[in-house]
Order: C-alpha cells, then structure tokens, then sequence
C-alpha cells in the first residue's frame, strides 16, 4: 500500500510542470491569435496596386478592341452581302411595277422571290405596315440599317409620295449596282498578289531553302 501511494505522489509531483508549461503554452498561443485577428490588414503597395489596376483594365481593354473589330468585319460582310444581292432585287422590283404592281406591291413580290438576305429586309417593311407604320417611314427605316439601299428606297418613295415613274430608274440602278458590284470584284483581285506575299516569303521560300540550298550546303560540309 505505502509503495502504491508513494508512486501516486511522485507521479503527481512530474506531471505538475509538464501541466503547467501546457497551460502557458496554450495561453500564449491564443494571445497570438488574437493579436492576429486584431492587427488591420496592410495596405497594398503602390506596385500592387498598378499591377491589380492593369490586369483589371488589360482585358476589359481587348475586349473592346475585338467588340470594335467584329462590329466593323460584321458590317463589312454585311455591306456585301447587300451589293451582291441588289441588282437582282432590284430587278424583280423593276419586273413588278411594270407589270402594274404599286410600290408596297412590288416589296411584297420582291420579299418573295429576292436573294435571302434583302427578302428578309424587304419583309420587315412589310410586316411594319401591315402594323401600321406607313410605307415611307418604313423605307426609311431600312435605308437607315442599310446604307447601300437608301438609292433604291429612294426611288420607291418617289414613285410613292409623287406618282414618278420608276421602272426605269430602277433598271438604271440595277446596271449601276452590277458595275459597282464588278468595279469591286475587279479591286479585290489586284489585291490577291499583294495577299500571296505572306505565304510566299514565309512558308514557300524557306521551305524551297530547305529542300534544295542546305542539302547541298550539308553534303558540302560532309565531302570535306
């Protein structure tokens, strides 16, 4: 028995420091944390701060610049679309009021049988004066979307608002669309050497080099 309670004792008498530097050791481990949570945050540096305000700005910046440039290859593409399509538009127009359609007739037809693209238009304007906008603001709407029209819709107010004869301005304007459409085919293909340069210099020529000029030059090296 006195061996048991001896032991007791002297096992109290150990475990009391390692208790007590675990309870300082706890408590300061807390007064860190606390000073921690309790410290404000520092403020960025002024590099930080520039490197946070380019990176935000940079690709806001290029976005932008892309919006711009497929807003304008959009309209480009769009712009030929309607050149493309106008002289035969023009003529089913021309076909129609000569053969006794008024002008609002002669869009109908026209929606109907017209390249896709300018059918499309030319149904908006129908479908806006069947809801009750008249047929002069709704030709001015479509010369304001598209200005390669505003000619064509220009006709066709004459001939609305003043009883003007139109079947020949608008076989003028289908021979004038056809030379403008020509005119610009003909621009695009002097363009064409000037667009074969790039893959000549950089991919025909070095690869011209490297099938003829540095086989030799190798050979050369390996004879001597």
């Amino acid at each position: 028995m006195m061996p048991t309670v001896l032991g007791i004792a002297w096992g109290i008498a150990l475990a009391l420091p390692i208790a007590s530097r675990a309870q300082r050791s706890t408590a300061r481990a807390r007064t860190v944390v606390l000073a921690s949570e309790h410290v404000s945050p520092r403020a960025p540096s002024a590099p930080t701060r520039w490197r946070s305000a380019i990176s935000a700005r940079v690709p806001r910046s290029f976005g932008r610049v892309l919006g711009l440039f497929r807003d304008h290859r959009r309209r480009r593409e769009m712009s030929d679309v309607v050149a493309r399509e106008t002289p035969v538009t023009v003529d089913l127009l021309a076909v129609a009021v000569g053969a006794g359609c008024t002008p609002f007739l002669a869009v109908d037809v026209a929606a109907r049988w017209a390249p896709p693209t300018l059918a499309t238009r030319l149904g908006e304007v129908r479908r806006a004066c069947t809801l009750g906008r008249s047929f002069g603001d709704a030709l001015d709407d479509l010369g304001a979307a598209l200005p390669g029209l505003v000619p064509l819709c220009d006709a066709l107010l004459a001939s609305e608002r003043y009883g003007a004869p139109v079947v020949d301005a608008l076989l003028r304007l289908a021979a004038e669309q056809r030379t403008a459409l020509r005119r610009r085919a003909e621009a695009r293909a002097r363009t064409v050497p000037v667009r074969l340069l790039f893959p000549l210099v950089f991919l025909v020529l070095p690869a011209f080099g490297l099938l003829t000029v540095v086989p030799a030059v190798l050979g050369g090296f390996g004879g001597t």
